[in-house]
């Protein structure tokens, strides 16, 4: 009995040791996973996307308003920008803290609204964003994540030169792309949604934009202190910082951030949906040279050591500092918005094509290499540049890219075409000896190039089909003839026409012109729309030969022309701190994409914004760095997600725009005929025959005061303008929601049925009024010929005018006297 008693003593103390065991690994597994950053807990702040519950009404007020009232009122479109902060809850440098409700108040009451242009036209587009914001403060195991990741990807860059003293730091350059994958953490865990998780037009919940503004602590992340274990500090509490401590929060060193290789920048565009604003970084200075527009100097941004430490002050001129701070924040996210969020668009196209078709065309006067051909240093690579345009059309839309490299001597047109654009002008500059020294520069002009190829008769796009894939002629052309039934001599390579071109709202009268026919080109179709790109790669030019404004490309909306030839780096007149920024003539991939992105989904570059008081677009270098191809501070060739969604959001705001636009001509159109033909006599208004209930609607307003004339255009036009702006009401109103939340295939297919209804009410309008305006004359003359047919008055003045004849010979011949 005792041994039993024994073993079970010895049975239960093991089993109670190995369970106090499972327990204590549990604790230590939680709490081990708990001592991690980017990790989401119960009490995580959650992003919310609810508000366009709170403004709907107001958006329909606005709506209603402008189609029924003519008011020049633009389409509401709310758009949400979301801010997180990270270092300013005390815990970054300086450790100074931003109360993240004051600063979304007051971005709310300072810039409400953002209506973006059409740099084409420099007119501003009828759409408005309603901006909401929401700021979240992010915590310190994630900062001190950040903090080490950016410490770890500091290269040693020479020295730099301090601001403020003059003094010559230690520099450190930070690969973006390097440290992205932890802001790409940082933004999944602040909206519970991964970087890259799906195209905005086929997603199918709201996919939210991001300003990341990064307060770092510099002594913390010191390149040359590895004392520090960053790792500790996570969940530690951290030490208060004494006067002596905030003024050596600089560390005496400069960092700074280059993607890709690209120019020194403060702030960049991430490859996702979010920007960093580094405030702790640089200060950096880039831009053109001997021009101060949009060049960026160390005051462009704040600094946060002229609020800590703006020198002798009193409490209410701190106070009075911080102010400003929460100022130059909210301007500096204001800039964000109208280059990068919501920037303005480059060319207004407005097309409802299923299919897109980009021929790469590669002109060449020589036979030293080729360009298509992969491997080299001067390569293009047409597989990566059409994933890259997919990922810019909507769901449902198809596009085809083809290349293929021509000799120019075998195209004497086009040889001619690029000799005549060839131009130049004259520069001044200074050289060592302190002298100006003037020389001519010899430029490409894209422009003329484009409207010579236009006049020539050349047909390279139809070869190109034939040899690049036979079978692409037959789906991209309807129907296949060398007679051309077109008008004119218009080269159907550059020139494209809108899907509702054979509808026009201009009746022809009258006998058409009958269509010469010309050897050697295609029917035109208007169900593919095509962007040819031209590469002219030349040889034995000019060594500095770039197109106009020192660049490689120039775009228009159905045309993208690229220079291309073999020689060294040419520098341009921008400067990236003390370094000259060059251009490299045989490397072109990138200014593919660039001019791709601008005519297709009409992206303007970061730096380029239209401005209605210079009446022209002006640049801000600021957002001239990062994942985009565009400008000589960019080393990429590839789109960001974020204007990805831009050239998205484009072709829908074209066609809104269009629209609205249509709407407004129509009712113009109505108002000026009831102007002309609704008075009495008396010049008083018109009434309709029923008696209808008084209403708000503007075609109402044409029926309020009793006659018996009658009217002067049938009911059944008003009732059918007024069903047709209650549907157009409903879908703007649910445009409006679609694109709040990100819904843009949805959206796309809404704005082309907005489109396509109003070009059809238009032309019915407009064939209705004119037929009431010719039956409501008060008189007409009519010409009719009777050709071969005698009608019975005819014969009887025929018969009245013989016997007339006959009678006078009968009295001549008797009354004459005989002949004696």
């Amino acid at each position: 009995m005792e041994v039993r008693s024994e073993l079970r003593s010895t049975s239960f103390s093991s089993l109670l040791f190995v369970a106090l065991l499972t327990v204590l690994s549990g604790l230590v597994s939680r709490t081990e996973s708990a001592q991690q950053p980017f990790r989401r807990e119960p009490g995580h702040p959650h992003w919310h996307h609810s508000a366009f519950l709170d403004v709907r009404e107001s958006v329909r007020s606005d709506v209603r308003r402008m189609l029924h009232s003519r008011a020049e009122v633009p389409f509401q479109v709310p758009l949400e920008v979301n801010i997180v902060l990270v270092g300013m809850n005390g815990d970054g440098g300086y450790r100074y803290a931003v109360d993240p409700h004051k600063l979304e108040e007051f971005l709310r009451v300072s810039f409400s609204t953002h209506r973006p242009s059409c740099q084409e036209t420099g007119e501003p587009l009828d759409i408005e964003h309603r901006l909401v914001y929401n700021v979240f403060p992010v915590g310190q195991p994630e900062l001190i994540a950040l903090e080490k990741t950016v410490k770890e990807a500091m290269v040693t860059a020479g020295t730099a030169v301090e601001a403020d003293s003059g003094r010559h730091l230690p520099a450190y350059d930070v690969e973006a792309t390097k440290v992205e994958s932890a802001f790409n953490r940082l933004y999944s865990y602040i909206f519970d949604m991964e970087v890259g998780a799906g195209s905005a037009g086929t997603a199918d919940k709201p996919i939210p934009s991001a300003i990341f503004v990064v307060n770092f602590d510099k002594v913390r992340m010191d390149p040359r202190n590895t004392e520090i274990d960053l790792d500790s500090l996570m969940f530690a509490k951290l030490p208060e910082l004494t006067d002596a401590d905030k003024e050596k929060q600089e560390a005496d060193y400069i960092y700074r951030y280059r993607y890709n290789g690209g120019g020194a920048s403060q702030v960049w565009l991430g490859s996702g949906r979010y920007v960093v604003i580094d405030l702790s970084a640089g200060p950096c200075t880039y831009g053109k040279i001997e021009t101060e527009e949009g060049s960026v100097s160390p005051r462009t941004l704040p600094r946060i050591r002229n609020i800590v430490l703006p020198g002798e002050v009193s409490p209410a001129g701190h106070q009075s500092t911080h102010d400003i701070f929460s100022g130059q924040l909210a301007a500096l996210v204001a800039t964000t918005i109208e280059h990068v969020i919501a920037p303005d668009v480059r060319f207004e196209t407005v097309d409802l094509a299923t299919r897109v078709l980009v021929p790469i065309i590669v002109l060449q006067n020589h036979n030293r290499y080729n360009i298509m051909e992969r491997g080299q240093n001067y390569s293009i690579n047409i597989e990566e540049i059409e994933s890259e345009v997919k990922k810019m059309i909507h769901h449902g839309q198809e596009v085809v890219i083809v290349g293929g490299s021509h000799p120019l001597h075998r195209h004497e047109k086009l040889a001619i075409a690029v000799s005549k654009a060839m131009r130049g002008h004259s520069l001044q500059e200074t050289k060592t000896d302190g002298r100006f020294h003037v020389h001519t520069k010899t430029y490409l002009d894209g422009a003329i190039l484009k409207e010579e190829m236009e006049r020539s008769t050349d047909v390279l796009a139809a070869g190109l089909l034939d040899v690049s894939d036979p079978g692409l002629s037959n789906k991209y052309f309807l129907r296949q003839s060398w007679e051309d039934e077109s008008e004119g001599s218009n080269d159907s390579i550059v020139k494209h026409k809108p899907l509702w071109s054979p509808y026009s709202s201009k009746h022809q009268k009258g006998k058409k012109k009958k269509a010469v026919k010309k050897k050697g080109d295609l029917y035109r179709t208007y169900g593919t729309r095509v962007i040819p790109v031209f590469i002219l790669s030349l040889a034995d030019v000019d060594p500095k030969l770039m197109m106009e404004d020192e660049s490689l490309v120039w775009a228009s909306s159905d045309v993208v022309i690229v220079l291309q030839h073999l020689n060294e780096k040419i520098p341009l007149s921008y400067v990236s701190e003390t370094e000259r920024q060059h251009a490299i003539p045989s490397q072109v991939q990138r200014h593919i994409l660039a001019g791709i992105a601008s005519a297709l989904g009409g992206v303007s570059a970061p730096y380029e914004k239209t401005s209605h008081a210079h009446e022209r677009p002006v640049t801000n270098w600021l957002w001239a760095a990062g994942c985009h191809p565009f400008g000589p501070f960019s080393n990429v060739s590839q789109m960001s997600q974020m204007l990805q969604d831009v050239a998205l959001r484009n072709t829908i705001y074209a066609r809104v725009d269009s629209a609205l636009r249509r709407i407004r001509e129509t009712s113009e159109a109505v108002q000026n005929f009831a102007s002309e033909y609704l008075k009495t006599p008396l010049g008083e208004p018109v009434k309709d025959k029923k008696n209808k209930t008084k209403t708000e609607l503007w075609v109402e307003k044409f029926y309020k005061k009793t006659t018996t004339l009658p009217e002067p255009f049938p009911h059944e036009l008003v009732e059918r303008l007024e069903k047709y702006l209650d549907s157009v009401e409903e879908q703007l109103v649910d445009l409006s929601s679609l694109l709040y939340d990100h819904k843009l295939y949805d959206a796309h297919l809404n704005s082309s049925e907005i489109l396509q209804t109003t070009m059809f009410t238009q032309q019915y309008v407009e064939h209705v009024l004119e037929t009431e305006r010719e039956n409501m004359r008060c008189c007409k003359i009519e010409y009719k010929y009777t050709v071969g047919v005698k009608s019975y008055q005819t014969l009887v003045y025929g018969g009245i005018l013989i016997a007339g004849f006959l009678v006078y010979f009968l009295v001549i011949f008797f009354s004459s006297p005989p002949a004696r």
